[in-house]
């Protein structure tokens, strides 16, 4: 597939959100196939470390960049730096998030963090890194990660599903444009993850939980997905197989097309109507 030949050895790849979970796996993946690798996140120890363990796998080819998403600005500079360093971009991964909590009358530095990193991030990365992209004419891809909570909205973290669903929207409308536009070589691609353990989600664990996938088998199976020319990477894990998520997706979407309350598969008057539906006895035309 055109995009995946993007992937290959001497060619340039940037992730950002680097210094842990599924950037880092990313990042040593690229690295282990012979690419040169950019590794953007917060500075520091963590960053460093990071770049440092990738660098085993591609020794001289490695560089870190520190690197706030949400700003603009600091967008810009590592574009410039990897450019100067390494040449053309022919992997962009717009992967760095936050999760600190929200609530919808909660604090507003929560939303304005997980807007400004988890969205703001993307949208910025994408239209910095992409013109450039489009004009070397080789081969590349633009990876954004996105989220099941950004399809399927649960209660419970309305500024995380927002940005989630804003980076799914926003990846969509990547894709269409550059489809559409003349002579580009450039794909982007949805990565969705399952429950993967990082320290995202690890809430205090230290022990990865059974149903967890690691950021490892996250990333083989988004390899897969790019092989494929999957735009929408849709990751299973431990606990929740492909047809139960494709299931919760057709209800979520069916909320509209039937008319029920918003989130009804947490509403008490069509909890069981869902089950009835994710059990396969019911074709989803549920009123009650």
């Amino acid at each position: 597939m055109l995009s995946y030949s993007a992937i290959d050895k001497n060619n340039v790849a940037v992730v950002t959100g680097a210094a842990s979970g599924i950037g880092l796996a990313s990042a040593r993946r690229f690295a282990s196939l012979g690419m040169k690798v950019v590794l953007a996140d917060l500075g520091g120890e963590k960053l460093q470390a990071a770049a440092a363990e990738v660098a085993k796998a591609a020794p001289g080819d490695v560089a870190a960049i520190e690197t706030d998403v949400s700003l603009a600005d600091d967008l810009v500079a590592l574009a410039r730096a990897t450019r100067e360093r390494f040449g053309h971009v022919h992997v962009l991964m717009n992967n760095a998030g936050v999760q600190p909590g929200s609530s919808l009358f909660g604090p507003l530095e929560n939303w304005e963090a997980v807007i400004g990193v988890n969205l703001w991030g993307v949208i910025n990365g994408s239209r910095i890194f992409a013109p450039a992209m489009i004009a070397h004419g080789q081969p590349a891809l633009i990876i954004n990660t996105g989220s099941k909570q950004g399809i399927t909205t649960p209660p419970g973290d309305p500024a995380y599903n927002l940005s989630k669903a804003g980076v799914k929207v926003f990846t969509e409308a990547l894709q269409h444009e550059l489809r559409n536009t003349e002579d580009c070589k450039v794909n982007a691609h949805l990565l969705i993850p399952g429950f993967v353990y990082t320290s995202l989600t690890a809430q205090g664990r230290t022990e990865k939980p059974a149903g967890a996938w690691t950021p490892e088998q996250t990333v083989d199976f988004m390899m897969e997905g790019l092989a494929r020319g999957d735009f929408y990477i849709l990751c299973p894990d431990n606990e929740v197989a492909r047809p139960t998520d494709e299931k919760r997706i057709l209800w979520a979407a069916g909320d509209i097309v039937e008319n029920r309350p918003p989130l009804s598969r947490w509403h008490p008057d069509y909890g069981e109507a869902f089950q009835s539906f994710l059990a396969g006895t019911t074709a989803g035309r549920t009123k009650p």
